[in-house]
């Protein structure tokens, strides 16, 4: 008998254990955006691998994806206003809410408690609870001035003080959220910033909030230490007001690389990386490059720069050095080059080839390839090491 009830108590044992996710950490882990599925990759960067394939996610043409603190959980924000929660150790959807239309990115707080979706349909911003995706917080953006709809919201990103900031792009305003007392935020508007800011980014240090203009030449600027300065206009020669050459795809402001007190900043319509002093944010340079970039990346030790293109040149990625801001590489991986991810500490550098079909790894030290593994028509790749970095 007491044999018996031992074997039963030990077999319950062994079936919850195997119900348990494997024990291991989730820092060597990240994700493939693929976009025209509806579904991610869960990778593995140490092995080169896909560990699996999640679908069911939506639109995903314009995802991107931020990180619990914990590194075990991806939240993907879809194009179709769907907010998913993956569980990187259980390879599952853990949540998925469709929380608006039409969705353009989001956020994660400084306290990893709160997510924010920024929305074009309903313009606004939505904030969740990170664990229960229980909506917490709804803040409308402005009503344009027929009433028809409200402006819709870019550049949403995260911010120390437990803020989110973002940008409003019919109305050419910049908000901060403030939830560092709660639940209901302080907003404070910034108006008259410029007309249509489409993207924006916040330094390293959490410090300057920087919105791209769509409508006019230059960046508006947010010192958030001095916020009460308000916004000022720096890089008057960035931007579309004056443009060269069509515009096949907007370069993403995420994609600026920051190195040796160096920016290195995608040119708008023009065959150029332009550099700028990163503490007076003055053009100091102009590289010439082989097309019109999308994203600027840098090696983690900041000695390179990893640029691809729109079309037609978007076949290529180019590698450049900080130092010398000479081209080093021209590379030709394959078709349609969308996203560069490095890894942590900088061995890798991962590419996506949509009309590949392929996700390729790369050596960025001897510039060749390592290896590269299947995916349908890849897009965003994000390691979950980007979960301690503000702005991410």
């Amino acid at each position: 008998m007491i044999r018996s009830i031992l074997l039963t108590a030990a077999t319950g044992l062994l079936l919850s254990a195997c119900a348990q996710p494997p024990l291991r950490g989730t820092g060597d882990l990240g994700v493939v955006i693929e976009r025209a599925s509806g579904s991610v990759q869960i990778i593995e960067s140490d092995s080169h691998t896909a560990l699996a394939r999640l679908e069911g996610l939506g639109d995903l043409s314009h995802a991107s994806v931020v990180y619990s603190r914990d590194q075990r959980y991806a939240y993907v924000f879809g194009r179709d206003g769907g907010l998913s929660k993956i569980d990187l150790l259980s390879q599952r959807i853990d949540r998925r809410v469709i929380q608006g239309g039409n969705s353009i990115g989001g956020a994660i707080s400084q306290d990893g408690k709160l997510i924010a979706v920024s929305n074009y349909v309903p313009g606004g911003v939505k904030v969740f609870d990170a664990r229960t995706l229980r909506q917490v917080a709804d803040i409308p953006a402005t009503p344009l001035a027929d009433g028809s709809k409200r402006s819709r919201v870019v550049g949403l990103v995260d911010a120390p003080g437990q803020r989110f900031v973002f940008s409003l792009f019919d109305t050419g305003e910049i908000w901060s959220a403030d939830f560092s007392q709660g639940a209901s935020p302080k907003i404070t508007r910034f108006n008259n910033i410029g007309q249509q800011p489409y993207d924006a980014l916040i330094t390293p240090d959490g410090r300057y909030y920087m919105a791209g203009l769509f409508g006019e030449d230059g960046m508006a600027q947010l010192d958030l230490w001095h916020p009460e300065r308000g916004v000022k206009r720096v890089l008057g020669d960035y931007g579309r007001g004056q443009e060269k050459l069509p515009v096949y795809k907007m370069p993403h402001l995420e994609g600026w690389a920051v190195a040796d007190n160096q920016a290195f900043v995608p040119a708008v319509g023009r065959h150029q990386v332009l550099v700028m002093d990163a503490r007076t944010w003055r053009q100091t340079a102009a590289i010439a490059v082989a097309g019109q970039p999308v994203f600027v990346t840098s090696r983690p030790d900041g000695r390179q720069v990893w640029v691809n293109f729109a079309y037609p040149d978007n076949d290529r990625v180019q590698v450049i050095d900080t130092e010398t801001h000479a081209v080093v590489a021209d590379l030709r991986p394959g078709p349609a080059v969308l996203h560069m991810e490095f890894t942590a500490r900088g061995d890798q550098l991962w590419l996506s080839l949509r009309d590949g079909d392929q996700v390729q790894v790369w050596d960025p030290y001897s510039l060749k390839p390592v290896s590269t593994l299947p995916a349908a028509a890849p897009s965003g790749i994000f390691f979950s090491s980007r979960a301690q970095k503000t702005g991410y």
